[in-house]
């Protein structure tokens, strides 16, 4: 009975959290959620130095300048063994995007920018950052015509503040992020997710044009191996190599290893969207117990169900190596 209440709880309380967001139609943001068929906008935002996933995100997002133009890159907070807390993971990953930066020979000045050192206090109270403010204002130069592709791939703290700031912006962007698990899966307590769930239930509730990617059992089959990555990065250029010695290291010299990259999947899904088979859903509820419950009366998102591993890796490699 406890638990049914608290539940029962939540479900009133997004509701109550969702009659302060900007009404927005069905069939608007049904056209929003179709794949993309031409170039877009993009901002990326991710804890890039919590694994070594980012990284590989990031160069693909600039290296596919034939899909994506990227306009900026935000970090995020982020708190385990690579970090003494929030801000400074948060930190970390700021001068690790201006390290890849560097390389790939892109200036960091107006580009790149440092997001929020604290989760969420609560789902109504956001936290102003140099991130959150320069997305609300590409969101709110931006169109439904012309919208703006916001990928989170880490804890989804930066866009959550910047639409508690502006509501107004969920019109004017879609948001692609790696988070969470699958629908059935027994618990939602995923790393980007987990972090900040209040964050999540903001921009679940919000009714913006939402893309997922969840990571079990998913994302979860986007393996490498350090053999793999020897073959097609080793020596080709500085950032193959930065990329192939970082997993290298991160695997704490284990004879047989392998790697999930997850987060070049959510870029992928905008380079090509085939690659990535994609249902639309109910939005889940993502209770306080960090489980989802099922609404069908609540708007629809849109979740991947599969993926082409191969065809994925293989655009990823071509371009890390031809930098």
């Amino acid at each position: 009975m406890r638990t049914s209440l608290t539940v029962t709880f939540s479900l009133l309380m997004f509701i109550s959290m969702a009659q302060s967001f900007p009404k927005t139609d069905e069939t608007f943001r049904l056209q929003q959620l179709e794949p993309p068929t031409g170039k877009v906008r993009m901002v990326l935002d991710t804890d890039t130095y919590n694994e070594v996933d980012d990284q590989f995100a990031l160069a693909y997002a600039l290296l596919s300048k034939e899909k994506i133009k990227l306009e900026a890159v935000y970090a995020a907070p982020y708190h385990n063994n690579r970090s003494d807390g929030p801000a400074d993971g948060m930190e970390k990953s700021y001068q690790e995007i201006l390290r890849l930066l560097r390389m790939l020979g892109q200036s960091p000045e107006g580009f790149a920018f440092r997001g929020s050192d604290r989760y969420l206090e609560n789902s109504s109270k956001p936290v102003r950052s140099e991130a959150a403010l320069d997305l609300v204002k590409r969101a709110m130069a931006s169109s439904p015509e012309d919208p703006l592709y916001v990928v989170p791939v880490g804890c989804i703290t930066n866009i959550a503040s910047a639409i508690l700031i502006e509501p107004r912006i969920i019109r004017n962007i879609v948001v692609v992020w790696l988070g969470g698990n699958g629908l059935n899966w027994p618990h939602q307590k995923e790393f980007n997710l987990k972090q900040d769930v209040s964050a999540a239930q903001v921009v679940f509730n919000s009714g913006v044009p939402f893309v997922v990617m969840p990571c079990q059992q998913v994302v979860s089959h986007f393996h490498t191996s350090l053999p793999e990555l020897k073959h097609h990065l080793e020596g080709k250029n500085e950032l193959s190599d930065y990329l192939y010695n970082i997993v290298v290291e991160y695997s704490g010299g284990r004879d047989v290893y392998s790697k999930v990259i997850w987060d070049v999947t959510a870029v992928a899904w905008l380079v090509n969207p085939n690659w990535i088979k994609t249902d639309l859903i109910h939005s889940p509820v993502l209770t306080d117990q960090v489980t989802y419950s099922v609404d069908h009366s609540r708007h629809f998102i849109r979740m991947a169900i599969s993926l082409n591993r191969d065809a994925i890796f293989g655009d990823l490699f071509r371009k890390l190596t031809t930098n």
